[in-house]
């Protein structure tokens, strides 16, 4: 490793571990569509890329890292790496800047992106270099481009890249930008929330291409008609990210929602419906139209990008229930 040596106990901790967590990621379906990523599972070694990360404790948060002196606390390291949740790994003044994404949504997301040999990959976000790594793996570290605004979080993903014998782009920018110099592409994958699908994105991808981005606590798949056209609908899955830091942003829900029942408050069909319609709809038209259409899941909406134009729906692109995005 790059910045310490396991020793042999450790190693095989780790190798159990890792076999574990491919086999709940299996149990859960999370790929079934596409078993070949169990591969790259098995074989990327995530506690490579979270030497330290920190667990919320009352009050804030606790640091684990792999050069703990005591070794049973090591040991509760290399085990947490492994666990089926996110990982906190970037956190400044008690705010939460980066994490690593719960591993069978990462299979999940990596999944419905529907890569096929050759494909071009751009990531949204760097974060670890865990997932960089997976899709480096597979396609290969030419065919993939990771990006992200924080030079720190890009350093340090090059340096868990290369501890563990990847090395595709790694860049430090906007990724509401794109990466032009490295277009066209094949898929997008984000791995932070947004508020607004980039032009940028559409504009550097191949016709037919698919972008997955993480959206109003949801997850939408765009297929790309061409620079200026793109559409799909969300997947089931609630996802929970940190939003882009940069040119596209991810706004709040809206806090006044005292005069609502309790059960559509804590509904967590109903506060999608509240971020993806944030700006269009008040909580108490959201709540009338929730009602009236049966408590929608997410995959009954999407989002059509069409010009000089963007806009959220509800079953239906041209339907009565259309909300415009910024």
């Amino acid at each position: 490793m790059a910045t310490h040596a396991l020793d042999q106990d450790l190693e095989n901790l780790a190798a159990s571990a890792r076999a574990e967590l491919v086999r709940e990621i299996d149990a859960s379906g999370a790929w079934s569509a596409d078993p070949v990523w169990r591969e790259a599972f098995e074989a990327v070694p995530r506690h490579l890329f979270v030497p330290y990360y920190y667990i919320g404790v009352r009050g804030g948060y606790e640091r684990r890292w792999c050069g703990d002196p005591a070794p049973e606390r090591r040991a509760q390291w290399l085990r947490g790496a492994y666990t089926d949740t996110p990982l906190a790994t970037r956190v400044r003044d008690g705010e939460l800047l980066s994490s690593s994404s719960q591993p069978s949504l990462m299979a999940e997301m990596l999944t419905e992106l529907g890569v096929e040999d050759g494909n071009a990959v751009l990531e949204i976000g760097a974060g670890t270099g865990y997932n960089a790594a997976l899709l480096a793996h597979r396609l290969g570290d030419d065919r993939v481009t990771t990006i992200d605004l924080d030079p720190e979080i890009t350093e340090s993903a090059r340096q868990h890249l290369a501890a563990a014998g990847y090395h595709p782009a790694v860049v430090t920018g906007d990724g509401a930008r794109g990466v032009p110099e490295r277009a066209p592409f094949d898929r997008v994958i984000a791995t932070c929330s947004l508020s607004s699908i980039p032009g940028a994105w559409l504009a550097q991808c191949v016709p037919g291409a698919r972008i997955l981005t993480p959206f109003a606590t949801g997850l939408i798949v765009l297929r790309v008609r061409d620079a200026g056209h793109a559409e799909g609908r969300f997947l089931r899955t609630p996802a929970f990210f940190v939003p882009l830091r940069g040119g596209t942003r991810a706004e709040g829900e809206p806090r006044d929602l005292g005069g609502l029942p309790q059960r559509a408050r804590g509904n967590d069909r109903f506060r999608f419906l509240l971020a993806l319609t944030r700006g269009s709809l008040d909580p108490y038209e959201a709540y009338t139209l929730w009602e009236r259409e049966d408590q929608p899941g997410r995959e009954r909406y999407g989002i059509t990008v069409g010009g000089d134009r963007s806009w959220a729906w509800l079953d239906d692109p041209e339907g009565p229930y259309a909300w415009p995005l910024p």
